[in-house]
């Protein structure tokens, strides 16, 4: 995975100043600043317990700033996982129309190893913002941390999509597919966790694919 430095996947407002000009890319530059250190802290103290006054202080910038371009740490923490969101969902629905199109066993590994792909690629933008989700994505939906929840339950809802999908075609044995799909998901949270507690595991691909392939070759007919 990458660890280059994080890009905030929208402006949350739209200030005055023309698109490419002084005040556009100071604006993009001090917004940038506010998620960098918002990570920062969200690690260190926790999303919930992390304050403004703990971001705006890290990130070097006045209390007023952040709410120039932030209506509260809710939407921050929208702003932070806003591109992985967009890549899950384009993920997916490439993975289901692999999967409307396959018609035998042999056809799913492929569809699904697009998927893991997909959103290991969406994941490997930035170490420290799939730290932060596996840090908070199975705490309660409270407060500023629930658009991580949603985003888990958008992922477990994602997957369990796809697990219908093969049973519709008759390519899975009669397991519940929430069941299957958790599973993997799981598994697949757990290995990202050891990874990047410095675990040699390989390469993130071959650990998904690793992972989906034991799933299928488990409940496939």
């Amino acid at each position: 995975m990458s660890s280059e430095r994080f890009r905030p996947g929208r402006m949350p407002l739209q200030r005055p100043g023309k698109e490419g000009g002084a005040r556009a890319r100071n604006r993009a530059e001090r917004t940038r600043a506010i998620c960098e250190a918002a990570l920062r802290v969200f690690l260190d103290k926790g999303v919930e317990s992390a304050t403004v006054d703990d971001i705006t202080a890290s990130a070097g910038v006045a209390k007023g700033s952040f709410y120039r371009y932030f209506d509260d740490k809710t939407q921050l923490v929208e702003a932070l996982f806003a591109p992985l969101v967009a890549q899950l969902d384009g993920a997916v629905e490439t993975c289901q129309q692999a999967l409307s199109e396959a018609r035998e066993p042999a056809a799913l590994l492929p569809a699904y190893q697009m998927f893991g792909s997909a959103l290991v690629a969406a994941l490997g933008g930035s170490q420290d913002l799939v730290r932060l989700y596996l840090q908070e994505c199975r705490a309660p939906a409270k407060g500023a941390r629930a658009p991580i929840r949603r985003l888990s339950a958008r992922i477990t809802e994602a997957a369990v999509s796809l697990t219908d999908a093969a049973h519709t075609h008759g390519m899975l044995k009669p397991l519940p597919p929430r069941v299957t799909a958790l599973a993997v998901v799981g598994a697949i949270e757990g290995l990202l966790a050891s990874y990047l507690e410095g675990m040699d595991l390989g390469e993130t691909n071959e650990i998904t694919s690793a992972v989906i392939t034991m799933m299928l070759e488990g409940v496939a007919r």
